[in-house]
């Protein structure tokens, strides 16, 4: 009855929110198969590297290298939350379904 008094339709609620954990569903498992292709060859890239200074065709400065790193990671964990996400937050049955699929897609993929 409460439904009813809101204005709230519980089927159209069940479509948002089944609807959004499919779709969450298939970007988390495709998401967890990019970060591995893009972990390996950033890992590869740097193997490279390592195996070109060895070899005295290439030098690279570490710190330098490093230091690009952290600064990134410091601007990223200062900001504060973006725009999209305010609206991502607005469509809550959308988003719960999405973000419960997106879990468990990532989790097996």
């Amino acid at each position: 009855m409460i439904g009813l008094q809101l204005g709230i339709d519980p089927q159209q609620l069940g479509l948002e929110f089944g609807g959004g954990a499919v779709i969450g569903g298939i970007i988390g498992f495709a998401a967890k198969k990019l970060a591995k292709v893009i972990a390996i060859i950033v890992g590869l890239e740097l193997a490279l590297f390592k195996f070109l200074e060895s070899r005295g065709i290439l030098t690279v400065d570490w710190a330098a290298l490093s230091a690009g790193i952290l600064r990134t990671g410091e601007g990223a964990a200062s900001s504060g939350p973006p725009g999209w996400a305010s609206t991502i937050l607005s469509t809550l049955s959308v988003s719960a379904g999405f973000t419960g699929g997106f879990l468990l897609g990532f989790r097996r993929g």
